[in-house]
């Protein structure tokens, strides 16, 4: 994309930014981030339809903040999660810059955060037919087979942690699985140490996973874990009316309303 090679040399140069954040080649016809510093760094830049990764993974990285101003080559889904992210503090107008990708594929140079917020807000978060269709199957089997289900399906998982790596929303120092004193999660790749971590990382991505699925892309068994987050979705649609991630909006899991429905309560 010329207009975009051209754009993130201007701001290089210009020193506007200290680095640009966004696609290159990398080997087997895959792409793989690229950390634009000099202005050369830039002719690197691509964009095509194999660009899936979620790149806002990136800019909650001390190593990469620590540069200085960023400016990040961004789709629909890094645009939700940058504003997921600057709901939570992690990213503001000062250390950020957004270089979008629209739909179209057409690049748009936002000029501040609440402009990203209200393109993003032109695009509900919709569930694909094909994931929809395996959600209904699910919600149709009774709890045992469900629990069969999901026994069967994490039961390969080695527990690389591809998956907290490439979600954006998995920023925390030290992460849950990590503390042995007192230890939350088994170990262990068993069946009830892998059912344990992802229902732990699903349901910490309650109300904050912006459906990028790249989780599931990065999954080196291709396990379908990304359905777990996306019936969260669902969940939070039909429970709490929808979610769009917003600045200033209140998060679902650390917000108590009066109204909010109780009927989960047993």
């Amino acid at each position: 994309m010329d207009e975009l090679i051209k754009r993130a040399k201007e701001l290089l140069e210009a020193g506007t930014v200290k680095v640009v954040i966004g696609y290159e080649n990398g080997s087997a016809d895959k792409t793989r981030a690229l950390f634009a510093i000099e202005p050369k760094d830039a002719d690197k830049l691509i964009f095509d339809s194999r660009c899936v990764m979620n790149l806002a993974t990136y800019i909650t990285k001390a190593e990469v903040k620590g540069k200085g101003k960023m400016a990040i080559t961004a789709t629909l889904p890094v645009m939700r999660a940058i504003i997921q992210l600057a709901s939570e503090f992690q990213v503001n107008d000062s250390n950020l810059l957004v270089l979008g990708i629209t739909p179209e594929s057409k690049m748009i140079e936002f000029k501040d955060l609440a402009e990203v917020e209200a393109f993003v807000h032109k695009y509900t978060i919709e569930i694909e037919a094909k994931y929809s269709e395996k959600l209904e199957k699910l919600d149709k089997m009774t709890p045992s087979e469900r629990w069969s289900f999901w026994i069967e399906e994490l039961s390969p998982c080695f527990k690389c942690y591809a998956c907290r790596a490439a979600c954006p929303m998995c920023y925390c120092h030290k992460c849950t699985v990590e503390f042995n004193q007192p230890q939350w999660i088994p170990v262990p790749s068993h069946d009830l140490g892998n059912l344990e971590w992802h229902m732990m990382r699903a349901i910490h991505l309650a109300g904050r996973c912006i459906d990028c699925d790249a989780c599931y892309n990065a999954c080196p068994l291709g396990i379908p874990l990304n359905l777990l987050t996306k019936r969260m979705l669902i969940d939070a649609k039909e429970h709490f009316g929808g979610y769009q991630p917003s600045i200033k909006a209140d998060h679902l899991m650390s917000t108590y309303k009066p109204d909010d429905k109780d009927n989960f309560i047993m």
